[in-house]
């Protein structure tokens, strides 16, 4: 259990701190006492302690950073009782304290130049833009230097200070001060040398490029590449799935695809593509789009440095989203910042002129959700359940920042729901929680935690067989397959730069591979299970349109899940602990018309599984036809298509666009100068652009 494991993780770090505080104690007592025993043993032990902890209990240490008692302090602090001891005890030599004093002052002061040199080599690698899937051999990039040298200052200083305890130790059990002096030599030399060895960093030879250099490096593959259309994506480390979804749409469109990112560690959180990425960080850095090729990009989600983009002129901009149902954040009124809307069928349409957000229904374009094509339609299931099993998934989202109890059933119905499942013994559950849940309302991750537990009690309940294992070798085997073609390996070492260098233009063919290795393990994950087992499914594997084509019947809340389950036209049940009446729900919520109400205590359950089990009790056939048409369009045009068209067109005005802002430019001499020159400056002046976390 999580809670235990929590618990366990603080008992440990509050014995770490006991055992800190009576090291210090031990060996200044052993210190001025003198006792050389307890003084050795403390001041060895209390490195030890340390080591561990840098390695094993990160997050203790930066709690003991933030009351300035980090790892310099702590070290500091350590090496002044060993010199006071030396001093106390009477055998040691009693003028061997100025020459180790010095020796030691000497050592931290190569310390911290190791330090201010690492800091100039960090600075140095960290380039305007980060790229990925572009040949940036031109830069000529280099590897890292050593991790521990370079980024790890907190576990160099103690690792260079073993030589040093350990000469000292020797030092005052043996009275033989050459220990003291050979070990803190050598602690000195190891960070003399590094200091000198990181500085070839320095040097041409493993330099970087200048800023200019690299931007101008940047104009000119826009200017070879000429990008068309592309995808900006800007947020926080747990929503890039937000623009994972769009990949393959975006891949398919006619042109030049590119996507444009904020942050320098989303790069490495885009999945697996052949799409060209380029992350641009500075606002000033990210004009440099205007003068490019680049006339369209789609938005999946709002940021607060989205309004940094919407600024060039020359590019059309359209919100795409990242999902939609009928919550207020499908109707954020920052979508009237955006040149158009895109939505998938006229449901979204309707909400926005309801929600009155300041959308003109002019500008909202239904493209239908072209990433759907992967969930399989009921037409392709089995009449009956195969196994005599009725799969379920129960995919509730979260709580959402508002706190309203409507958004998530995980908290007043998921436990009911999942024990009404569970006690039917022809039920296969899959249960696939948000990735936030319990990330604002701790009630909904203790509900969570709960619902695990109380599957994994019925599958012990259930006397389900070890799983083949020949299965799970395959398994094994198309996991490796799947990781060798999704990920790259980098050394430990590894930064930007380096990853930059090696994720350079892809292989051909290595999006197919990609998505054949993707169905391989799919079809490898489902089979390695006994039939009839229940599952817990979280993490990016497997993917929830996986799941769709699993399940016989879905049980969400108002989210986009349901939407998009919705183009198999299986059953589907929502849940409503939002306290309206069930006629108010299904008319505040369209999603919901084609589907099952549940209540809190999920008493419908019992009939709804009749009606999956027999389609001549489920009359709720026609509504959802009529209800997928409403929310996600026609299916003739296919969505890619419409999609496509859309960027075309959207494409086309900009064109247009700039076409007649360039007639009007030339006729008055001097404008368009003044007017750059004006942006510039702005854009160097202390900027007030929000940096917020995505807020749709």
């Amino acid at each position: 259990m999580p809670s235990a494991g929590l618990s366990t993780r603080r008992a440990v770090q509050l014995a770490a701190l006991l055992a800190l505080a009576v090291f210090y104690t031990a060996q200044l007592a052993g210190a001025l006492l003198p006792n050389v025993p307890v003084f050795v043993t403390a001041s060895l032990a209390g490195l030890a302690l340390d080591l561990y902890l840098t390695h094993k209990q990160p997050g203790l240490l930066a709690l003991l950073g933030k009351v300035r008692f980090d790892v310099t302090t702590r070290q500091l602090l350590r090496d002044m009782l060993i010199v006071i001891g030396l001093v106390r005890i009477p055998d040691v030599p009693p003028d061997i304290e100025r020459p180790l004093t010095l020796l030691l002052l000497i050592a931290y002061a190569a310390h911290f130049l190791c330090q201010a040199v690492a800091q100039l080599v960090r600075r140095s690698r960290t380039l305007p833009v980060v790229t990925r899937n572009i040949d940036a051999s031109a830069l000529n990039l280099s590897n890292a230097p050593s991790r521990l040298l370079a980024r790890q200052p907190s576990r160099r200083l103690l690792r260079f200070s073993v030589p040093g305890t350990v000469g000292l130790m020797l030092t005052a059990g043996s009275n033989v001060q050459e220990w003291g002096l050979v070990g803190v030599s050598c602690s000195f030399l190891l960070s003399l040398g590094s200091a000198v060895y990181l500085g070839t960093w320095m040097l041409p030879r493993k330099r970087s490029r200048s800023e200019q250099e690299v931007l101008a490096w940047l104009d000119k593959w826009l200017a070879d590449y000429k990008p068309t259309v592309g995808m900006y994506f800007s947020g926080g480390t747990t929503s890039a799935y937000q623009a994972n979804m769009w990949l393959s749409t975006l891949a398919q469109l006619d042109g030049r695809p590119l996507i444009v990112l904020r942050e320098r560690f989303m790069v490495q959180k885009i999945d697996a593509t052949d799409i060209p990425i380029v992350c641009i960080p500075k606002v000033a850095h990210l004009m440099r789009l205007e003068h490019s090729t680049l006339r369209v990009l789609v938005h999946p989600a709002n940021s607060g440095k989205t309004s940094q983009v919407l600024r060039i002129p020359t590019i059309k901009h359209a919100f795409i989203n990242h999902g939609e149902s009928d919550k207020l954040s499908s109707c954020n009124p920052y979508a009237k910042a955006y040149d158009q809307v895109w939505v998938a069928g006229e449901a979204a349409r309707e909400r926005y002129a309801l929600a009155e957000v300041g959308v003109d229904d002019r500008d909202v374009v239904e493209v239908g959700r072209p990433q759907l094509s992967p969930i399989q339609h009921i037409s392709e299931r089995a009449a009956v359940p195969a196994g005599g099993y009725t799969t379920v998934l129960y995919a509730p989202t979260w709580e959402g920042w508002d706190g309203n109890p409507g958004n998530t059933s995980v908290v007043l119905a998921g436990e009911n729901i999942v024990r009404h499942l569970l006690a039917d013994p022809k039920v296969r559950l899959l249960y696939k929680p948000h990735p936030m849940t319990g990330s604002v309302d701790p009630r909904a991750g203790a509900a969570d935690q709960r619902i695990r537990a109380m599957i994994t009690q019925a599958n012990a309940e259930r006397g389900i067989q070890r799983r083949d294992p020949q299965a799970v070798a395959e398994l094994e085997r198309r996991t490796a397959a799947l990781d060798e073609v999704t990920t790259t390996a980098f050394r430990p070492s590894a930064d930007e730069m380096e990853r930059m260098k090696i994720q350079g233009t892809p292989e051909e063919g290595n999006a197919e591979r990609v998505r054949a290795a993707t169905e391989a393990w799919e079809a490898a994950y489902w089979a390695s299970f006994p039939e009839g087992e229940h599952q817990i499914v979280t993490g990016p594997r497997p993917a929830i349109f996986t799941c769709f084509n699993q399940a016989d019947l879905l049980i969400s809340d108002v989210s986009s899940v349901v939407s998009d389950y919705l183009s198999s036209e299986k059953p589907y049940a929502v849940a409503n602990t939002s306290g309206m009446t069930e006629e108010e729900f299904r008319g505040t919520f369209p999603t919901v018309r084609a589907g099952t109400v549940l209540t809190p205590d999920a008493r419908q359950l019992p009939a709804l599984l009749e009606s999956v089990r027999d389609p001549a009790k489920d009359g709720l056939v026609r509504a959802r036809q009529e209800l997928k048409a409403h929310l996600l369009g026609p299916s003739d045009p296919p969505s890619l298509a419409r999609f496509n068209a859309a960027a075309l067109e959207l494409a086309a005005e900009a064109e247009a666009r700039n076409a007649r802002v360039a007639r009007r430019t030339a006729e008055i001499p001097g404008q368009r100068e003044t007017e750059e020159a004006a942006e510039e400056a702005e854009m160097e002046a202390p900027s007030g652009d929000p940096e917020d976390a995505v807020t749709t």
